[in-house]
């Protein structure tokens, strides 16, 4: 009855915010008006799902989910121009856009790895890292586009995975994450010292951006603003870059979505739950761990891809064991195993610590020489804690099997083992 109530009230003050602003809204620029009219909207389809969700429970809601967060997710740029009134508006789309979709994909990567095969891996930063350098050395070297080395750093990543893969396939638990951190500080010490081809620690700059369809999203005449008669910013860059990773993401979801529903999908569980009766079952475990470790790579590179397309700028100070324990971070505090906790952690984790950039009304409370951009860290792994005593299994702590017999039944997450392989 609260959430009807409350559904009812943030959608008939949608109606009325949208109704007050139209009245006067000739004194605004057409992407305020745009904006605002997607802000309310948004806030309608969030009022009609708490109201959905007081009906019927979650369940009834579920359906509607997806739909209104692709909606947030595609209306996400014009709702920060509104709010900004179009200042600032492309740090708060790279910042909380573009950043938070990356590590997105890399918390879904990892959870291939670490939740559904249940292999725990401290070095996945790696994959990471050689999508982004493939991008840098082959693009820049080989004169070739992003999109034509894009495919390739995904590629490479699933290499070098299998390539990890094969070592470890007797190791379990401590013995595996010791190894694959040990992986990751030994490509990183490669990346350093190999200097005629990486760059050392200087690394590789003049990175190829992506283009619109040969396009390039610079002041040129033969760029993108130019070409559709506009005036050049580099916003367009960021918004297609974001809307580009949007895309990718939704992507990968449902890939993962799906392979988690076929065999090699249950393989993986059954290999996180019992590895000795995973094997008495017939399942061949050597394909299934180098089939996660290379998908989850895979995926990891592709992020490392979109990583240097956002910075044109990639060193190894980008990938240190740091990167590694923050995308393992948000993995277990959404919940291993579950797609929509990795991506709630993700927003929360990425999200949170560039809001805390942002808390300059500190400086009001403790002097103009306070800078609260060197506290954030400290009140994120205070937040962390407290979360973590709130919800010890992650944000999303239960189970829909992916396979069942008669009916589909929702089971704690203690009852489901975590990744120590």
């Amino acid at each position: 009855m609260i959430a009807i109530v409350a559904g009812a009230c943030i959608f008939a003050y949608a109606i009325f915010k949208l109704g007050m602003f139209l009245r006067g809204y000739a004194d605004e620029n057409r992407f305020q008006i745009a904006g605002q009219i997607v802000f309310a909207v948004f806030w309608m389809g969030v009022g009609l799902l708490l109201a959905q969700i007081g009906r019927g429970g979650f369940a009834a809601a579920k359906p509607y989910m997806l739909p209104l967060l692709v909606g947030f997710l595609i209306a996400y740029p014009l709702i920060a121009t509104w709010i900004t009134g179009g200042e600032g508006t492309a740090k708060w789309i790279d910042n909380f856009g573009v950043q938070i979709l990356i590590y997105v994909m890399l918390g879904w990567g990892l959870n291939i790895v670490v939740g559904l095969a249940g292999l725990l891996d401290l070095g996945f930063v790696v994959f990471y890292a050689i999508g982004a350098y493939t991008i840098a050395l082959v693009g820049k070297n080989f004169g070739l586009t992003f999109w034509e080395v894009f495919l390739l750093s995904g590629l490479f990543a699933a290499v070098w995975g299998m390539m990890l893969g094969f070592p470890v396939l007797r190791l379990r638990g401590d013995y595996l994450a010791v190894v694959t951190l040990a992986f990751g500080e030994i490509i990183r010490l490669v990346l350093i010292n190999w200097k005629p081809v990486t760059g050392g620690g200087a690394g590789v700059s003049g990175i190829p951006r992506p283009t619109f369809f040969g396009l390039p999203f610079n002041a040129s005449d033969a760029g993108f603003a130019k070409y559709y008669g506009l005036e050049f910013t580099p916003q367009h860059r960021v918004l297609f870059l974001y809307y580009i990773l949007v895309m990718a993401v939704l992507l990968t979801g449902i890939a993962v979505a799906r392979l988690r529903k076929l065999p090699i999908g249950r393989a993986w569980e059954a290999l996180r739950e019992d590895e000795i009766a995973c094997r008495s079952l017939g399942i061949n475990t050597t394909n299934s761990k180098l089939t996660a470790f290379a998908i989850g790579a895979m995926i990891g590179g592709f992020a490392g891809a979109f990583f240097t397309a956002r910075q044109g700028f990639i060193s190894p100070e980008s990938v240190t064991f740091n990167e590694s324990a923050l995308i393992l971070a948000i993995v277990v505090l959404g919940g291993m195993g579950s797609q929509i906790g990795v991506a709630i952690a993700a927003v929360a984790i990425i999200g949170g610590t560039e809001l805390l950039r942002e808390l300059t009304f500190l400086k009001a409370m403790f002097g103009n020489e306070f800078d609260p951009a060197q506290y954030r860290m400290l009140l994120f792994g205070a937040a962390m804690v407290l979360i973590m005593i709130w919800k010890p299994r992650g944000f999303v702590s239960v189970r829909e099997p992916t396979a069942f017999l008669k009916e589909r039944r929702s089971i704690s997450g203690s009852l489901v083992r975590e990744g120590h392989g």
